[in-house]
């Protein structure tokens, strides 16, 4: 499934609702505009409208989607994309109205992921998830062959179709199934191969700087961009910090709304972080709504691994942190001012975690502070595992990692 919205004119549409008040819904559609930007599309206009609940036919009230689909016209936009998850109901109702490509935020990451993703693994994973995505939405494929009436003799082509590509996409589904299953194995047989070393996993929200930090600690040279999920494959390196080895996993990026068929789908990333001796949870301090970032990190990790693990709290992009001054309005943001190290020491932040750092990897900010801290933690852990063991000090020059 490929969604070609390179250079499309795109608009955004979401919904404040009960479950969703006005800011959080903001805050959604502004995270929606960059995936739309990250896809190739250049959003040129935001829709929200104020329900109790969104329309469970076309999203939006029908007054409402008459607006867009002027806009649309007027425009000469090609693809609007919506916030949540479209029933296949509601994708029928809204392309039968606006006559353009419909995209909600699960077919966008899904799209954004099949650009992504690189190895067999992480293509594989993709494909599925785009699958069972695709399977209820069938319908909506073969409306021009639907029959017109109902009873005995008048089945049409179209449900014959839409039976065949259901038997297709199920088989297909099954195949890629079995084909994720051999891969597991595959890694989980490297994992082994892994031998004792401690395991470490950065863990955090798409787009705050996991793969930069990988390349400054492993010294490796792992793509890094400011786009969401711009990592997408699991990438392992052995790093020695004064004679420790341990191994340090970069893995994908979470994010709000992250669709369940993804989260299904990934299973080899999220083993990286289950298998984890210790975990770097990387935040993006910089970012307005950084707190409810880290709790969607947070919850998600729960849901991964219930069992609490060992963390560090790496609050990164302190180059870009401002705050307003308490004398000033706190509606006049041009007077926001960049704060210390040392005074972000001081801060509530700084009290969030036993272990908890700032640091900025793309300026090698405070990143020996990191080292150091690491170090500990690793050591900690591996001499409570081996209290007996010389392991720490033997030679890995012939230690590969795939």
């Amino acid at each position: 499934m490929k969604t070609e919205i390179y250079e499309e004119r795109a608009v955004l549409v979401g919904v404040i609702s009960q479950q969703q008040k006005e800011e959080k819904a903001k805050e959604y559609i502004d995270e929606l505009a960059f995936l739309a930007e990250t896809a190739g599309a250049s959003p040129e206009k935001i829709f929200l409208q104020r329900l109790e609940f969104p329309n469970p036919k076309t999203y939006v009230g029908p007054g409402k989607l008459i607006e867009i689909r002027t806009f649309v016209e007027e425009n000469e936009i090609g693809v609007v994309i919506f916030d949540d998850e479209l029933s296949p109901k509601q994708l029928r109702n809204i392309e039968a109205e606006l006559k353009v490509l419909i995209l909600d935020r699960t077919s966008l990451i899904l799209d954004i992921f099949a650009k992504r993703a690189q190895t067999a693994s992480a293509k594989t994973q993709v494909e599925l998830a785009q699958c069972q995505y695709m399977l209820p939405r069938l319908t909506r494929l073969w409306t021009h062959l639907e029959r017109q009436q109902g009873g005995i003799g008048m089945r049409g082509p179209g449900e014959t179709q839409i039976e065949t590509d259901r038997r297709i996409i199920l088989t297909k589904i099954s195949l890629l199934k079995e084909n994720l299953k051999d891969i597991d194995k595959q890694m989980s047989t490297q994992r082994k191969n892994r031998g004792k070393m401690v395991r470490v996993a950065l863990v955090g929200y798409t787009n705050v700087g996991k793969s930069t930090l990988m390349n400054l600690i492993s010294k490796s040279d792992i793509f890094a961009e400011n786009k969401l999920f711009a990592t997408l494959d699991t990438t392992v390196r052995k790093v020695i910090i004064d004679n420790l080895p341990f191994l340090l996993s970069d893995t994908v990026g979470f994010i709000r709304k992250l669709p369940h068929h993804l989260v299904q789908s990934f299973k080899s990333t999220l083993d990286e972080v289950r298998e984890a001796d210790l975990l770097l949870h990387v935040v993006d301090v910089s970012h307005p709504t950084f707190e409810d970032q880290l709790e969607v990190v947070s919850q998600t990790l729960k849901e991964i691994d219930p069992k609490e693990k060992p963390m560090i709290l790496i609050f990164n992009k302190i180059d870009a942190f401002t705050h307003t001054p308490k004398e000033e309005d706190d509606l006049a943001p041009e007077k926001r001012e960049n704060i210390s190290l040392e005074e972000l020491k001081k801060t509530w932040m700084a009290k969030m975690h036993d272990n908890c750092i700032f640091i900025s990897a793309k300026e090698k900010q405070n990143i020996d502070s990191l080292k150091e801290l690491l170090y500990n933690k690793v050591k900690a852990i591996h001499v409570e595992r081996y209290p007996h063991n010389d392991f720490l000090f033997q030679n890995y020059s012939d230690l590969t990692i795939e």
